[in-house]
């Protein structure tokens, strides 16, 4: 049984790894280039943007993956145990394990660093990108430069501080190792070494990460198919209807390009 045979809320299956730790997922067969949805920071895979692109997928006839990190949604871990290189190890794992052929990766937030994570560690897989307030480097660029002088000291202390969450009444743990560890995986100092078609978008009231940072990212891509787009009323979340659609429109444009240049004689 495929998920496409599944009602919706089913349970996901599961992808055991070597180490003992396990990725939830929800995998649609169909043809490549296929789609890959990367979460954002504590999200899980059943959030507006991974199901609306799972079912533009599925009408399309395009393989599609949603996936949780460990620590995350419905894997295995607690998510304070986590870090980026983890999270990056997971999703890397899952394109191995769970897709086949070419990807388009979509990374909301926190999944717009992972994508291009991925994307540098299987170039011969990631045949483009599409982010939604891709927030590479936040680890350093964001958290740590916000924090107090109070809650710093809380975190050399005990390595871990909580944080408000302005999207859950429980405070976000920031560990020592999710900083230490992002600090090893910065791409915004360097040249970004990936050369296919890659989408930003971001709003332009987005609260938690600087619109700027799309641009950041497009100036560090090595590949010239860059374009970014600005939401002029537009959150972090984006995911209002109208933004949910220009998402769609997006990853569907780069996957009719990328369909055409397969297609296309050489």
């Amino acid at each position: 049984m495929t998920d496409d045979d599944l009602p919706t809320g089913a349970a996901p299956q599961i992808l055991s790894r070597g180490n003992g730790a396990s990725i939830a997922y929800h995998r649609t067969p169909g043809r490549t280039p296929g789609v890959m949805f990367l979460t954002g920071f504590q999200s899980d895979m059943t959030g507006d943007k991974a199901l609306t692109l799972e079912a533009a997928c599925r009408t399309r006839g395009t393989a599609f993956l949603r996936f949780d990190y460990t620590g995350h949604g419905r894997s295995s871990g607690a998510f304070v145990d986590g870090c980026i290189g983890d999270w990056a190890a997971d999703a890397t794992d899952a394109l191995d394990s769970l897709t086949e052929g070419p990807q388009v990766l979509v990374g909301s937030s926190m999944g717009g660093w992972i994508m291009l994570l991925v994307a540098l560690a299987r170039p011969g897989r990631v045949a483009g990108l599409v982010g939604s307030a891709a927030a590479p480097d936040f680890t350093v660029d964001l958290i740590s430069r916000e924090l107090s002088d109070d809650q710093k000291a809380i975190l050399a202390r005990d390595g871990r501080v909580d944080l408000p969450n302005p999207y859950d009444d429980d405070p976000t743990p920031i560990t020592r190792r999710l900083i230490d560890d992002g600090t090893r995986h910065l791409l915004l100092r360097d040249t970004i070494g990936f050369d296919g078609p890659v989408r930003l978008i971001h709003g332009r009231c987005d609260a938690d990460v600087p619109w700027e940072t799309s641009f950041r990212i497009a100036d560090r891509l090595r590949g010239g198919d860059v374009e970014v787009t600005l939401v002029k009323d537009g959150d972090h979340r984006l995911s209002r209807p109208q933004d949910l659609a220009r998402l769609r429109r997006t990853v569907e444009a780069v996957l009719d390009a990328l369909e055409g240049t397969e297609r296309s004689p050489r």
